[in-house]
């Protein structure tokens, strides 16, 4: 690195730090968080976010090497990196549409456990300690924990809200909180439990309803993801003179990357198409 460079850089970060001067007594920098972070929590990994880089690292590897010994781009190699993201998203998604029809069922404990006449704070208690999926339980849990250290329920109940498995959930944490701060009596907090048991039930029906109804389209989308592949490869053994375009730099760096950045991105934008549909 030359002199010159050296000094190009010295004067580009005065600049910036005298037009950021202004800022300096303002500027907050927020906590940095993992990408992938809150997929993991909830999937269930256990070995910190640094044996997972690893595994993305080697992954990476891996793919850039059988990528170079193919003869193809080494971005395609790159790819692989994302894999992990994907499948862990995907494990997380899972384990939180098991969390939402866990909740009903904690919700629909609670319930028949008030109107048995247990106080509120040791029905969730219970509904909680009868409920098995950690994710579900994982809100009224801390809730409790602050509640046993002095702080009122409904503020513990909508602070834990943050850490429900969906949206929905945290709603009804909220409405919960709500009831709460009104001082309801116990019959009419029963009440309130038992509509949002209802709310729960019927959205899960309305859920299934979505995805069974979408089912099709969405193995239609799958095939057709799966025939263009195949199309293309059964073109190359017929046509040469598309082979050869496709093992040219036109075809490896820019027509197979591209193919594969739109088959992924038509099958993620199906999906979340179902599931904005299915809240």
């Amino acid at each position: 690195m030359t002199f010159a460079t050296l000094g190009a850089l010295a004067a580009a970060a005065a600049v910036v730090a005298v037009g950021v001067l202004p800022l300096g007594f303002t500027l907050r920098i927020g906590p940095i968080s993992h990408p992938d972070g809150a997929a993991l929590a909830a999937s269930g990994w256990r070995h910190g976010s640094a044996r997972w880089e690893g595994l993305r690292l080697a992954l990476t590897v891996a793919g850039v090497a059988i990528s170079t010994a193919a003869g193809l781009t080494p971005i395609l190699g790159v790819f692989a990196a994302i894999g992990p993201s994907i499948v862990i998203r995907l494990r997380a998604e899972a384990a939180r549409e098991r969390a939402r029809s866990a909740v009903a069922q904690l919700l629909m404990t609670a319930h028949a456990t008030l109107r048995s006449g247990v106080p509120l704070p040791e029905a969730l208690r219970r509904a909680s300690a009868g409920c098995g999926d950690a994710l579900a339980r994982r809100p009224i849990e801390l809730a409790l924990k602050r509640f046993d250290l002095g702080d009122p329920l409904d503020a513990s109940i909508r602070e834990s809200a943050r850490a429900a498995s969906d949206h929905g959930s945290a709603e009804m944490l909220h409405t919960l909180a709500l009831g709460i701060s009104e001082r309801l009596p116990v019959e009419r907090a029963a009440s309130l439990l038992e509509a949002l048991v209802d709310r729960a039930v019927h959205e899960q029906r309305m859920d299934a309803e979505v995805r069974a109804r979408s089912s099709g389209a969405r193995t239609q989308s799958y095939l057709l993801a799966a025939v263009v592949p195949g199309l293309a490869l059964y073109l190359v053994v017929t046509m040469p003179g598309l082979g050869d375009t496709l093992a040219s730099p036109l075809g490896r760096f820019v027509l197979v990357p591209l193919a594969i950045g739109l088959e992924l991105a038509g099958i993620v934008i199906g999906r979340r198409i179902v599931r904005g549909g299915s809240r």
